[in-house]
């Protein structure tokens, strides 16, 4: 597959792609599947939300649970978590109704396809499945590795998801991606936060809820990824 090294070949530089305002937005698709699953997982309506920005969807149901007045174990996490995935899987149509790919992610990642010395897959608070739904819905899974990606299933922290997609891809590969050859690509100051906890660089897309200002302490900030540049991905000297 394109984009995603060989085991004859051993890529450079690990990169990891955020989903959810890096690659496509779901444009409130997400929100109303969120809140079905929820109700049908615990019997009663999201009332409280809880803030989501930068989080796993572990953390996220977790606190779901709790402002809602539901002991978050691990039993009614996990039941929310299956019917989540079942509300993307069955969602697949009303996703593509109302979501979209950003502006430029295609062309980004077909161009670090395109090159050897990258290995790209996602680094992401979805859950596995629901993260493929979502790629593949946008017909951008095709792009990545999606078997050797860190997901909100693995971890409630996402700079331990660093840890989680390096493993995976050292496996695959026999050697590892440390410090900066690993690269997050995100819209958070969370992504920047993880790649600053782990060594790694991370290039900011203010094409969610924060500025440049917010992303401040990203190796590189651009406004959205119609000004990615393959030349990015390689550390300055």
């Amino acid at each position: 597959m394109s984009g995603t090294g060989s085991a004859s070949s051993t890529p450079r530089y690990l990169v990891l792609w955020d989903v959810d305002h890096t690659l496509i937005e779901t444009r409130g698709a997400g929100r109303r599947f969120f809140e079905q699953a929820f109700q049908a997982a615990t019997g009663r309506p999201l009332a409280n939300r809880a803030n989501i920005s930068g989080r796993t969807e572990l953390d996220i149901i977790r606190e779901s649970l709790n402002v809602n007045g539901i002991e978050p174990n691990e039993d009614r996490v996990a039941e929310v978590a299956t019917a989540l995935v079942r509300q993307y899987e069955h969602g697949r149509d009303e996703l593509a109704d109302t979501g979209r790919a950003l502006p430029g992610a295609r062309e980004a990642l077909q161009a670090l396809g395109g090159d050897p010395a990258v290995f790209q897959t996602v680094l992401t608070g979805n859950l596995p499945e629901a993260a493929r739904v979502k790629l593949e819905v946008f017909d951008l899974a095709k792009y990545l590795d999606l078997s050797s990606g860190a997901y909100g299933a693995d971890h409630e922290e996402r700079a331990a998801l660093v840890a989680v997609a390096r493993e995976r891809a050292a496996a695959r590969f026999g050697s590892g991606f440390d410090g900066h050859d690993t690269v997050l690509i995100g819209d958070t100051p969370g992504d920047v936060a993880a790649a600053t906890a782990t060594g790694a660089r991370v290039i900011g897309v203010t094409t969610g809820k924060f500025d440049a200002a917010a992303l401040r302490g990203a190796d590189t900030v651009i406004g959205s990824l119609e000004e990615f540049s393959p030349n990015l991905i390689p550390p300055r000297r």
